[in-house]
């Protein structure tokens, strides 16, 4: 892709009635480091140039006559990473970030120039590490480990500084007057030094959720979850005209954005990564004019009256006429002793580049036998000593894909160990040993394993939700057919529930968190994409008649009012 492509006059004749005509002079500011909504310029002529802030003002970009300034700043509407300034007297054209939606919904051409344009920019901010965020931190420190994952998924460009290895690193840190034991340190839009933050904290400080907090209107759909299944909602949802909000408790990408490649999914022969298919949905999606939330979590659900009132961890309500429940599944967390005390430290639920960084030429145990797994292993073969698979059927087929399977049982590096469990860790601030059971010999092996990467089991995030929504024994939502086996739930509605929808009519449950669906990428996307079709309908139904407040019981405890009450419409 383009990062800087040139307009012809032919195109900016077309741009004109969107922008507006702005003479500039030499050493003039169009946007600052920070500022939301920036427009976009389009030069006639003159030159503007593109800098980071700092001691230096590193000049990042040159723009030149038919060129244009922006980044995916512009689509998100989140605040500017850098300073535009006029190198070179001359004339600009200004448009707004609304001009530019609409632009590139009603230009085709035009559009995928401008998309390409600040898609390929913001991936090339991210590979040289310049944004407004330097990250402290040492390989060790799980919380480092957490701030990375977190800024990396946001598609968020960093410098990260190894205290321990990075020889300038002492320097910068005397500057900031920061110690070695407050790591992690965030140096946050060359402003703010936040000591040891949480997530919560470092989004506030990068205004990551801005756009959303003034605007209290009703959603047409709110998705809570930003994996492959909520953003596929998102996409279908805002294209077709739908006021669209996703809340995203931690960082987009879901279960997916763990993997470092995927490899069956359609349309993508040489595979691509989890990471890039929830950057690629999210550009999709607020280029539709979807909003995203990310660091925040719902905890509570008002089904009581319409329209629903979806409420936060953080004391923020939004108001949506229907919810699409996409908050996928966890990895099962080892059942070992001191697990939980190595998270981040030895014990990984993520196979990334960043982690693989962190064992690169050791030796690393991968648990599962399920695809995650697979790709893990085959990723992790690549640049460490040897991985060791551990698995607790007999074989890899009974839930692995084929091609992977191939690979495996092929790779020099990759010992399969059958009927396998770690049993045992040992350590100190990291993890230094690891011991497993293998059932097949009945014996218990120590070896100095320093990382694990857990891929194995899936447990549904819907802890938080109330009794008014029915659930399996494991936790997984029940949806439509499903719902009318259950004797313990009143459906309040005379049309039987749509194939998605929950026992709360107008809330539908979509990929890993729904009971009985496909555990597959593909499968996910599908169901985002049909949820959107089903919130259609249910919209036109609440516009042609009345439906009655929506209020879920069990059916062994009605109420006085339930006795009496007559069938709802």
């Amino acid at each position: 892709m383009q990062d800087n492509p040139t307009l012809t006059p032919e195109q900016i004749d077309r741009i004109r009635s969107f922008a507006q005509l702005r003479p500039v002079q030499h050493g003039e500011v169009l946007y600052e480091p920070s500022q939301p909504d920036v427009p976009l310029f389009i030069v006639l002529a003159g030159t503007v140039s593109t800098s980071r802030t700092g001691e230096d003002d590193k000049i990042l970009a040159i723009r030149e006559k038919g060129q244009f300034t922006g980044e995916m700043s512009i689509i998100s509407g989140k605040r500017s990473l850098f300073k535009a300034r006029v190198t070179g007297e001359g004339t600009v054209l200004q448009l707004s970030r609304d001009k530019v939606l609409s632009l590139m919904a009603k230009d085709t051409e035009l559009g995928d120039i401008f998309m390409e344009a600040f898609v390929a920019r913001r991936s090339l901010m991210i590979q040289l590490g310049e944004g407004n965020v330097v990250l402290f931190g040492t390989k060790s420190s799980a919380p480092t480990l957490a701030l990375r994952e977190f800024l990396t998924r946001n598609a968020h460009p960093f410098t990260y500084v190894d205290i321990n290895t990075d020889s300038f690193a002492t320097e910068l840190m005397d500057k900031l007057e920061v110690r070695k034991s407050e790591i992690p340190v965030v140096y946050c839009n060359n402003r703010y030094v936040l000591r040891n933050p949480s997530i919560v904290e470092l989004a506030s400080c990068l205004d990551l959720n801005i756009d959303t907090n003034s605007d209290k209107s009703v959603r047409d759909v709110l998705v809570i979850g930003a994996g492959p299944a909520g953003l596929a909602s998102a996409v279908y949802a805002a294209s077709e005209g739908l006021k669209t909000l996703v809340i995203e408790k931690s960082a987009p990408g879901g279960q997916a954005g763990s993997s470092s490649k995927i490899e069956n999914y359609l349309g993508f022969p040489t595979g691509l990564s989890g990471q890039e298919l929830a950057n690629r949905s999210i550009a999709q999606a607020q280029k539709f004019g979807a909003q995203l939330m990310v660091a925040q979590s719902v905890v509570h659900i008002d089904s009581s009256r319409r329209p629903y009132k979806v409420i936060l961890e953080s004391g923020l309500k939004f108001n949506a006429c229907t919810i699409v429940i996409a908050t996928g599944a966890q990895y099962a967390r080892l059942p070992v002793e001191d697990a939980e005390a190595f998270a981040g430290r030895g014990i990984y639920y993520n196979a990334t580049h960043m982690e693989a960084q962190l064992c690169d030429s050791e030796e690393v145990v991968v648990v599962g036998g399920g695809n995650s797994a697979g790709q893990a292993a085959v990723f992790l073969a690549q640049t460490s000593a040897k991985v060791h698979l551990l698995i607790r059927s007999r074989k890899l087929s009974e839930s692995m894909s084929q091609y992977l399977i191939g690979r495996i049982e092929a790779h020099p590096r990759i010992e399969i160990h059958y009927l396998t469990q770690v049993v045992g860790l040992i350590g100190s601030s990291h993890l230094e040993v690891v011991e497993w059971r293998d059932d097949s010999l009945e014996v218990n092996v120590t070896r100095p394993i320093r990382h694990i990467f857990v891929m194995a089991g899936a447990a549904p995030r819907t802890d938080w939700l109330e009794d008014s929504f029915v659930l399996d024994k494991k936790g997984f939502i029940v949806t439509g057919p499903d719902l009318t086996d259950r004797g313990d739930w009143q459906w309040p509605l005379q049309r039987a529930p749509h194939f998605l929808e929950t026992s709360v009519p107008g809330i539908f449950a979509v990929g890993d968190a729904r009971a009985g669906s496909v555990k597959r990428v593909a499968s996910a996307v599908g169901e985002g994409a049909m949820a959107v079709h089903l919130v259609h309908r249910y919209l036109t139904e609440c516009a042609k008649q009345s439906i009655a407040e929506p209020i879920n019981r069990r059916v062994e405890k009605p109420t006085e009012l339930e006795r009496h009450r007559a069938p709802t419409q």
